[in-house]
């Protein structure tokens, strides 16, 4: 599709020159094709270093389609179901009431516990096992299963934690093995970057005046969690720890991994249509908005109306970065950036034009 390619490229150029942007990698796939690679802007601006399609980008909680995607992994393994109760797995999680919470309710962010409990902050994010200690102990904040509410940064430590517990492993090594390793793609995807690799990432950058927390619930989430910083995605102790809410990766990478997912050769075609299915609707109790869920992603395309994409699912990122997948038109799509926008414009129009493009053939 070199129109596509064509009016991608131009369009990043365009937010780079009008200084909407800094640096944008945007890729896609179709029908497990690579149809569009392509980068602008730079991953510095401080050193004025090229972005390339290799640079790798903190990108918040577009990183939690990589830990979905290991969750239904874990399940065609046989290693868990949908519906065990997280208690088979991880006892301590049962306290205060949450022992009927199943991977269901993980997934569809209904186990009720959106927040980090208050003796967490980004400071003790890197130490996996005080988090999930205090995750197990919180109260859920509503009867599990009833509601929905975005979990922030718990569901990455929610799904990890099952993980560990199934396998024995840690989020960081089963994105590796599981995922990146098999696709060939060991340099485009990480939960926990290795020292080594910390020079090749993109810096961000935090727009400019600094943006306005938008109103949320009733405040259940704290301000870290809410709004992203440059210096939270440019630390390297946050860089370095498994955090699976959120993780680094490449536009190729990602928009791969889930190219990967539709085509069946990590999961089956019945899997897939299990994992698509809307799993739960309602008001999200944490953000306000009405939220239609798939196992794992809300279900939609940024921007569309639901009649418009019903089958896409994917992930923003905090800051304006965007993943989705759809099945029913073969397309995965990923955009990563230096610039942290409380606004997902960029987005929204790079998955305009791809619509556009594959709707005119």
């Amino acid at each position: 599709m070199p129109a596509l390619q064509h009016r991608i490229h131009s369009a990043i150029d365009e937010f780079v020159a009008s200084g909407a942007e800094t640096g944008l990698q945007v890729a896609v796939y179709r029908h497990g094709a690579l149809v569009v690679d392509a980068v602008s802007g730079v991953a510095d601006s401080a050193t004025g270093r090229r972005v390339t399609p290799e640079t790798p980008f903190f990108s918040f909680s577009s990183g939690k389609a990589m830990a979905s995607f290991i969750a239904h992994l874990l399940v065609r393994k046989g290693a868990v179901g949908y519906d065990t109760p997280v208690v088979d797995l991880w006892p301590e999680f049962g306290a205060h009431g949450k022992e009927s919470v199943t991977l269901r309710h993980v997934l569809t962010h209904s186990a009720g516990v959106p927040a980090m409990p208050r003796d967490i902050g980004p400071a003790e994010l890197p130490d996996w096992s005080r988090v999930c200690a205090a995750i197990a102990d919180a109260e859920p904040r509503w009867r599990p299963g009833t509601e929905t509410g975005y979990h922030s940064f718990t569901f990455g430590f929610l799904v990890g934690e099952i993980a560990r517990r199934a396998t024995g492993k840690p989020m960081r090594q089963l994105l590796r093995e599981w995922i990146a390793t098999p696709l060939g793609l060991d340099d485009d995807l990480y939960f926990g970057v290795p020292r080594t690799g910390l020079a090749r990432l993109a810096r961000l950058e935090d727009a400019a005046p600094p943006p306005v927390l938008p109103a949320a619930g009733d405040n259940i989430l704290a301000p870290w969690e809410r709004q992203p910083t440059a210096a939270m995605g440019n630390s390297h102790e946050i860089l370095q720890a498994d955090i699976p809410s959120v993780g680094t990766f490449t536009a190729r990478g990602m928009a791969a991994a889930n190219a990967a997912l539709l085509g069946g050769r990590l999961i089956d075609s019945h899997q897939l249509a299990e994992v698509t299915a809307v799993a739960f609707e309602g008001t999200d109790q944490v953000l306000g908005n009405s939220a239609r869920l798939a196992l794992g992603y809300p279900l939609g395309r940024l921007g569309a109306r639901p009649d418009e994409a019903p089958t896409a699912f994917g992930w923003v990122g905090g800051g304006g970065s965007y993943v989705y997948a759809d099945p029913a038109t073969g397309i995965s799509f990923a955009m990563t950036k230096t610039r942290l926008t409380p606004h997902f414009d960029s987005a929204q129009r790079l998955a305009d034009l791809t619509t556009a493009e594959i709707n005119q053939e």
